[in-house]
């Protein structure tokens, strides 16, 4: 197996696992047909899913543990004990040179804790982030972090700037992207000392993005900009309140189609437009995460996700490696280094 284009799985990570990461794994196969796998996990429930996919087996090579970890277990147990689970495993294939990236849908914070064991941070990162895209008016919008820190300084911040355009260009296809700090106004006097003070260093430093300032929470749908930069704590309340407000908003829909024999004629004639409408807000069609700033290519699937989902996952993964996303990051984080202007002093809050 070559290891630019080998993904090491988790498969016994997820709440569907292993049925749906080996059917995620069929779907995905048929789209990149030079993409090998490294499947860790029970060889005695990974072997006959795999034979009702015909030859998928010779794309895929087994190797057994009989450990997983728990939903449930915390990261530092995770990272004492689990030495010889199958995202361990996975992990230690990318480090061994085996797999070009890693890929899992179990517990997020093992995953990013073990991760940064074993493959340490991209030299001139404080600390990774969780990089995911999302649908807009304008097409996709990037935003980060989705969770991995809670607290931020201003130059966590301006990392996770260079990081997310990085992401954007690779995984979006994006030249230049547009660069915006999440913020509570779009005027320079509002936010705290940490937001004022990374808006100050990305205005003074030159980059292959464009910074536009601050954004706000209802520039999201609009994608006033590419990337939406922001610390773990606000990026995972505002992940999870779209996605709550996507199922409520379907829910609303569903209820307002059965409320009456013309309105479920309506939705007859609507269909066609509704399937659209679902396809293009499918968060199955987003899912896999980037832990950006991490020294090799890691992607959190889903822990619900199904087949389609995880093909999804594995497809940003192949970007990531194709793109040859780390290299690009690296070479980005030279130049802010050599262009970074003297620090400003931090603004009260």
């Amino acid at each position: 197996m070559t290891q630019d284009l080998t993904l090491a799985l988790d498969a016994m990570g997820g709440d569907k696992a292993p049925g749906a990461v080996l059917k995620g794994v069929d779907i995905a196969s048929k789209r990149y047909p030079d993409l090998k796998f490294l499947l860790f996990g029970d060889e005695r429930r990974l072997k006959p899913i795999l034979k009702r996919y015909g030859r998928l087996a010779e794309r895929c090579e087994v190797r057994h543990t009989d450990e997983a970890v728990g939903a449930g277990d915390k990261p530092t147990q995770a990272l004492r004990r689990g030495q010889a689970t199958s995202m361990r495993l996975a992990i230690d294939a990318v480090r061994n040179g085996e797999a070009g990236g890693v890929l899992s849908a179990g517990n997020t914070g093992a995953l990013m804790a073990m991760s940064m064991y074993v493959l340490k941070t991209v030299p001139g990162i404080d600390r990774p982030a969780i990089a995911g895209f999302f649908p807009s008016m304008r097409g996709e919008s990037v935003m980060l972090d989705l969770g991995a820190n809670v607290d931020c300084t201003a130059d966590n911040l301006v990392q996770f700037a260079v990081m997310g355009a990085a992401f954007a260009r690779v995984v979006l296809g994006l030249q230049r992207p547009t660069v915006g700090l999440l913020n509570v106004g779009t005027e320079a006097m509002k936010g705290h000392g940490t937001v004022k003070t990374a808006a100050e260093i990305l205005r003074n430093t030159e980059l292959p993005f464009e910074f536009t300032g601050f954004v706000e929470g209802n520039d999201f749908s609009p994608g006033t900009v590419d990337v939406f930069v922001t610390d773990g704590f606000t990026g995972n309340v505002a992940l999870k309140t779209a996605e709550g407000t996507a199922k409520f908003y379907a829910w609303n829909l569903r209820a307002a189609f059965k409320r009456s024999a013309l309105s479920r004629l309506g939705y007859l004639l609507a269909r066609p437009t509704l399937a659209t409408l679902r396809d293009r807000l499918d968060p199955r069609s987003y899912n896999g995460a980037l832990f950006v700033g991490v020294n090799g290519v890691v992607i959190k699937s889903h822990g619900g996700a199904d087949a389609r989902g995880f093909a999804n996952a594995i497809g940003v993964g192949v970007d990531m490696l194709r793109g040859r996303f780390n290299e690009l990051l690296v070479e980005d984080l030279n130049a802010f280094a050599k262009q970074q202007m003297p620090r400003p002093k931090a603004a009260a809050s």
